[in-house]
Formats: structure tokens, sequence, C-alpha cells
């Protein structure tokens, strides 16, 4: 076996997005915290210390990778703290309240869905991701931002350019991006996005409506006044990447891990209600962001025994803690018949996702309606399930079938 440094020094990011899973599992036994030289940063993969860093918001206040800053720009919530933070929270979270969310949520969500399955259910076959998953979660989304009138498929390309950039992570030996032209497709996603939306901002600004984004521009400011297109933008390419992705990945990641349990989908099939047990451990096992929350040390620190200094750059790896073996029993094994324990998907502490329940719904209702409208749905195994990605992490394509 390679020396604990060699394979940490070796590590290649196109390594991480293939199959992250073997070096985060050496990682947790030997060097939990650790410098990850194509990173440029520190790199923490246990439960424990995910945990207790996420929570920590004074000693560790939040930063963004410099692929993602890159990629957002400055303003976005995931590089505030304090009151910055708690005035963008204020400003997107009145749409994503529990409350709120259960008064549009099936209305958003279930006539698209019903619309893809009746386009799909008598061809007896699909790449669920592409034909479904995905469609389901970006259309949600893009009606509640007031994005209705882009595509499905414009909505799907934006996410992926997007997510191309922010995990365009991989530094030289001087810091520097290793692949500057990486960021090409998230900027050209960028300028579609403010060629398409700056009309729709002049507009809501003078007549506003129920939009999310409308609501951005208005909400807690002074009469007269609007925010910032500084403050819109950065945290729209949030949503469109993060926020976009989720639902989707997570929706086929369960699927996944249920067609490894045949007994346990027929389970689901007939117990509806099981479903959002099923969602819980699809995104413990595979976690759709899998490695994207960053921190920065206040002061030089103590962390899993390896002493940090001050400004020192970590990256909660969000998607290992999941797999932590000191916290799950067999965590590789898809199974919700396993005791129910708290996992990182969603983050922790005052940085938490702010779309929990929002994506929890919309993935409940799509497979609520999936398994409804095609109780025999089978894993067509003339196909590999082909998992990709370390920053997001979901099944590339899920090939279906089912008896018409």
């Amino acid at each position: 076996m390679t020396s604990t440094q060699s394979f940490i020094d070796e590590i290649t990011i196109e390594e991480l997005e293939t199959d992250p899973y073997p070096f985060y599992e050496r990682l947790r036994k030997e060097a939990p915290v650790a410098f990850v030289p194509a990173l440029g940063m520190y790199i923490v993969s246990t439960k424990e210390l995910c945990a207790d860093i996420a929570k920590d918001a004074e000693n560790w206040p939040a930063v963004i990778s410099a692929a993602g800053g890159r990629t957002f720009g400055p303003g976005a919530l995931l590089n505030t703290n304090g009151d910055e933070h708690r005035k963008l929270r204020d400003m997107v979270e009145p749409h994503l309240q529990p409350s709120a969310v259960d008064k549009y949520i099936d209305d958003l969500v279930r006539p698209f869905a019903r619309q893809r399955l009746a386009e799909i259910e008598n061809d007896g076959n699909a790449d669920i991701v592409a034909a479904y998953c995905e469609p389901v979660s970006v259309r949600a989304l893009g009606d509640l931002l007031g994005l209705d009138d882009v595509s499905t498929d414009k909505l799907r390309e934006w996410f992926h350019k997007l997510s191309v950039s922010f995990t365009n992570a991989a530094v030289d030996e001087n810091g520097e991006f290793a692949n500057p032209d990486g960021f090409i497709p998230g900027d050209e996603a960028k300028a579609e996005i403010i060629a398409h939306v700056d009309p729709k901002i002049d507009k809501w600004i003078m007549e506003p409506d129920h939009t999310a984004i409308s609501h951005w521009l208005h909400d807690g400011m002074p009469e007269g006044e609007t925010r910032s297109r500084d403050v819109i933008y950065p945290n729209l390419y949030v949503f469109l990447l993060g926020a976009m992705q989720e639902p989707g990945h997570a929706m086929a990641t369960t699927l996944a891990g249920l067609f490894t349990k045949p007994e346990q989908l027929e389970r689901v099939v007939d117990d509806p209600a099981s479903i959002p047990r099923a969602v819980s451990e699809g995104m413990r096992w595979v976690a759709p962001i899998w490695s994207a929350v960053v921190k920065r040390a206040a002061h030089e620190v103590e962390v899993g025994g390896v002493t940090l200094p001050e400004g020192s750059i970590v990256m909660l790896s969000y998607g290992s803690a999941n797999q932590d073996e000191n916290a799950y029993n067999a965590p590789t094994e898809f199974d919700i018949d396993r005791a129910l324990l708290p996992n990182m998907t969603f983050g922790g502490g005052k940085h938490a996702c702010a779309g929990t329940y929002f994506a929890n719904s919309v993935i409940r209702i799509g497979l609520e309606e999936l398994l409804e409208s095609i109780p025999n749905l089978e894993r067509d195994e003339a196909h590999e399930v082909d998992f990709w990605g370390w920053g997001f992490r979901g099944p590339k394509q899920l090939f279906v079938k089912w008896e018409v």
C-alpha cells in the first residue's frame, strides 16, 4: 500500500469525479483532516468532525471554494456570515418555509410530473434521469422562481454548465486553476441567464408578482427601493445549480438504491407513505451535494489531531460523512430499514440548506407519481448505473424498463 501522504498527493479530480469513495474511506481511517494538493485546501471526511465544524459558525465562518467563487461571484449565500447571511436567508426563505411550501407544492409539481409520465409510459423503457427526474426537478424550481418561460431543456443545460464550472476545482502547484477553460460553460450559462432574466427584473421592479425572484427584489426593502442585481444574480446561480439539481439527482439515486433491494422497492410501491423514508436513505447513500461546503478557521485550531493555522480553508465532505463507518452500519449499502440517524445531506448549523423541505417535497411527489403510474418499474440491466461527480453526485443515466 502506498503511504498515506503519497496517496493524498497523487489523487486527481478526475479520479474523485469517477469514484470518490475509496479515497475518502482511506481518509476517514488514516487522515480525517488532510491537505489535498489537487484541491488546494484541507478535506474533513468524518461525520463527527463535519458536524462539529458545521454548527460552529463563530469559529468556522463560511467561505466559498475558489471554483465556487469564480462561478457565482461575490455576495452568494454560501460566502456570507452574520447579519449579511441572515438578510439573504430572510430574502430567500419565505417561499421555502414548510407552511408556504405545503400551500403550493402539489399544484407546482404534480401536473408537470403527470405530463412527463404520459409522454413516456407507453414506451416501456427510458433513461429516467433525462426523461423524468431532472425535468421534474428543474421545472418545479424554475416555475417557483418565475422562469416558467424558460424551457425544461434549457434549465437542465444551465445547471449542468454551472456544475461543470463549480466543480472545476483542480489547482496546480502554485494554487492557480489547472484548467481555466473549465469555467467557460458556466460563463456561457450565466450570460444566457442574465440576458433572459434582466428584462424580467425590469418588469418585476415595476410590477411585482408572486414569483420568488420578484419577492427577492422587494421583500424587506424600504418603499420604492429594490435589491441590486449584484445581490440577485449570485444567489440565483446558487439556486439554479444546487437547488435545481439536488431533487432530480436524489430522486434517481433513491430509485437506484431501491433497485438493489427489490423487496424494499416492492414495499415502497405498495405503501407510498414509505417514500420519504426511502428518500432519506437514498440521500444518505449518495449525497447529491457531495462535497461543496467550505469553512475558514477563524484562529489556529486543532481538528482531528491536526493543528490548522488561522485562515486555513477546509472543505466538509458531506458525502463522506454519510458513509462514515463509525456512524452507520454497512454504510455502503442502501437499506430503508436501517436505524434512523441524522445525516449530513443538507448540512448543519446556520448554513444548513434553506431548501430542505422544498427539495424533499419535490422528490416525494415525483416518486409518488412515478411509482403510481409505472408500479412495475425495474432497472434495465443491459446498462450499468453510472454515478458521477465529487462536488455534486448522482447517476449520469439510469436506464429502466417496464411492461406496457
